[in-house]
């Protein structure tokens, strides 16, 4: 290997997590053996954190939960029939799954047989930057490239990348993701080639699946690039019903990557999938997404036609009272995305940091002044609120009922 290439991850901070070591050796008896496996080793390559770990061994997940419970792990059984237990050991959640080997797939799932070959258990893997191997010790086992791979941030399918996606075409979108969150500026071109001339196979995906994957790749440093990538390839169309505004998402990630902010799920679905509240709907349906993030992200496009990309200090605090800092800050993010143009700072600690006060008048007050309950009385406060907001929330009444008594002529 070149000096560029690792052979070991020796050092990394996750191998010393105490549940990790503690799992590890109450699986690994009886000559099992068990493996660090994707993420968290891709990401310690490239320097980024790990926040959880996947293990892959030899045990059989029967002999994985027994081991386990006899151990006094809390086990899960997640995802038996593919091989899968999750195993709480020291506060942390860790999957373990068995070696496998596909033994037929259609599309959308894979039958699978369990193994003891490390290698074919990689073969069946999506991309070559999931399927390096870290023992214990932290050597690296690497048998399908991996490791040059992830250096290189490419996005690589293991084998035939048509084989690979008939096999399962959730994986169009995984290959978008991946290279959103993790890829090189440049797509894999034979990955790309693939995915276009299997875009059929997505009409076979659950909205589930779907919606769990978009999710995931609008969040990504490269999203907006990817989602144009996708909408230029005819796949953005097949799972977002032709809404998309790649160029706004790819705005937003640059706006909030300088102010140094998240940027949101509900903020990355308004800004590159959705044009409309209407849109924002029907992604709750296209994407199966839950209410509350179809809601925010409706909000959020609502308050950026409102504020436009020069909104006055008056209008954010209007804005901030009505709907609250949350939705004015990204709305105000999101106007300036579509304009192409970077957020005034001073609207943006406006927006952040406005305290919107409480309205002084209530319904009490004009009934103590003489107005009847019913509908003429909210609508009569809603009038005083309206004009109140108008003013900036400068013309507080030192007497709420007298200023109440003076709006009604008494």
């Amino acid at each position: 290997m070149s000096e560029t290439i690792r052979s070991s991850i020796a050092g990394a901070e996750f191998l010393a997590w105490p549940g990790l070591m503690a799992l590890a050796n109450t699986v690994a008896v009886g000559g099992d053996g068990i493996r660090v496996v994707g993420g968290a080793v891709r990401s310690t390559i490239v320097g980024r954190p790990v926040s959880d770990v996947d293990l892959a061994t030899t045990a059989l997940p029967e002999t994985v939960t027994r081991r386990a419970r006899d151990a006094g792990f809390a086990v899960h059984p997640t995802g038996m029939e593919h091989g899968t237990v999750t195993v709480v050991a020291e506060g942390r959640a860790f999957e373990v799954t068995t070696l496998r080997a596909d033994v037929s797939t259609d599309g959308r799932r894979a039958t699978v047989a369990f193994t003891r070959d490390w290698a074919a258990d990689a073969m069946r893997r999506d991309f070559t930057v999931n399927a390096i191997y870290a023992d214990l010790d932290g050597d690296l086992y690497d048998p399908v490239g991996g490791i040059p791979d992830a250096l290189a941030r490419q996005v690589r399918f293991i084998g035939d990348p048509a084989a690979r996606l008939a096999e399962d075409y959730l994986r169009i979108l995984r290959f978008f993701r991946f290279h959103a969150v993790f890829g090189a500026l440049h797509i894999n071109e034979a990955g790309l080639a693939a995915c276009i001339a299997a875009r059929h196979g997505l009409d076979q995906l659950s909205r589930e699946r779907i919606g769990q994957e978009m999710r995931k790749l609008v969040l990504g440093f490269r999203g907006g690039e990817t989602l144009e990538i996708m909408q230029e390839s005819g796949i953005a169309g097949r799972v977002l019903a032709g809404v998309a505004r790649p160029a706004t998402l790819a705005a937003l990630g640059r706006i909030t990557r300088r102010l140094e902010t998240e940027l949101t799920l509900p903020l990355a679905l308004a800004g590159g999938c959705a044009f409309t509240e209407d849109d924002a709907d029907r992604l709750r349906d296209r994407l199966r997404l839950p209410g509350r993030e179809a809601e925010e992200a409706a909000a959020i496009l609502a308050a950026s036609r409102r504020l436009g990309p020069e909104p006055t200090a008056r209008m954010i605090r209007a804005e901030v009272y009505r709907h609250g800092n949350a939705v004015t800050f990204a709305g105000l993010l999101l106007a300036a995305a579509v304009a192409g143009a970077d957020p005034d700072l001073a609207a943006v600690a406006e927006a952040r940091d406005f305290e919107a006060p409480t309205f002084p008048l209530g319904g009490r007050d004009l009934i103590a002044a003489g107005m009847a309950p019913g509908p003429e009385l909210g609508a009569r406060l809603a009038a005083l609120e309206a004009d109140w907001v108008a003013s900036d929330f400068t013309e507080v009444p030192t007497s709420r009922r007298a200023a109440a008594m003076d709006d009604l002529g008494e």
